[in-house]
């Protein structure tokens, strides 16, 4: 094997640093994390955490920036082994669930209010969440190809359905109840699968197995 280039060594240590924020940012918090913690959790030096990101907040945009960004391209690779109009709204709501549920959005929940009170962190991240929500919307095409329904209703009905799973997330912080929120997300199944096969001019999808609503803390 020829010597690796000081490139590539330097793009694992940028990788190493990148996935040990996002670690330290699901399990300690935004206001929590050092960047000596950082550093120490990616098993590199300091000076090579300085060296390649210019602070914490640096360091903090780009880890949240590669972590929505490898969200993204799942949610490509997701829709391409699911075409229209083999999706159904089972399928995707279960996605969606387990997305959000795995530590996405407890990560966002860190970083929210830092957007909201900082300008430049707001900007920096923008662009990676407009991609994040053009792969959201091709799932809302594939749903609204499938069962033959306006692309602004299914967009309406999905982003809706979004907000739920947002909401039933955060309640998880100080709830602890699996059956609870399964009761609730059977329901909304429901209703958002009967909403599209009233609307559908197109043959209906084929049922998704119905899942198992994993237990979140």
């Amino acid at each position: 094997m020829p010597p690796r280039t000081q490139e590539a060594r330097s793009d694992e240590t940028r990788q190493k640093l990148l996935r040990a924020t996002q670690r330290l940012l699901l399990t300690h918090g935004y206001s929590r994390i050092t960047t000596p913690d950082i550093a120490r959790e990616a098993g590199v030096s300091r000076g090579a955490l300085t060296h390649h990101f210019a602070s914490k907040e640096d360091l903090l945009v780009r880890a949240l920036a590669h972590q929505l960004q490898e969200v993204t391209e799942a949610l490509h690779r997701f829709c391409e082994a699911h075409p229209a109009p083999a999706l159904s709204t089972e399928q995707a709501l279960d996605y969606l669930w387990k997305m959000m549920a795995d530590g996405l959005f407890y990560t966002t929940l860190e970083y929210l209010p830092e957007a909201r009170h900082n300008p430049a962190f707001r900007e920096a991240l923008l662009p990676v969440v407009r991609e994040f929500h053009a792969a959201l919307d091709v799932v809302w095409g594939l749903l609204a190809a499938g069962y033959g329904i306006g692309q602004a209703h299914a967009r309406t009905a999905m982003n809706t359905s979004m907000c739920l799973i947002r909401g039933m997330i955060a309640q998880t912080v100080l709830r602890d109840d699996p059956a609870y929120f399964q009761g609730m997300f059977d329901y909304w199944k429901a209703q958002l699968r009967a909403d599209f096969l009233g609307r559908r001019t197109a043959p209906t999808p084929p049922l998704g197995a119905e899942p198992h609503l994993q237990d979140t803390p």
